[in-house]
C-alpha cells in the first residue's frame, strides 16, 4: 500500500475515535492515528518533491 493509504486509514481510526469521545483506548488510537497521519504526509510529499527533482 502506498503511504497515502495509510495516511488516510489513520485518519478514519481518528475520526473514529472521535466519535467515540477520545476516551481510554480511543484516545490512544486518535493519538497514534493522528501522528502517522502527519508522518506519511510528510513523508508523502517529500517523495513526490524528490520525484520532481
Amino acid at each position: 500500500m502506498s503511504l497515502l493509504t495509510w495516511a488516510i486509514i489513520a485518519f478514519v481510526v481518528a475520526i473514529i475515535a472521535a466519535f467515540f469521545g477520545f476516551g481510554g483506548i480511543a484516545s490512544g488510537a486518535a493519538s497514534i492515528g493522528k501522528l502517522l497521519f502527519g508522518l506519511f504526509i510528510i513523508v508523502a510529499i517529500i517523495l513526490l518533491i524528490a520525484n520532481f527533482l
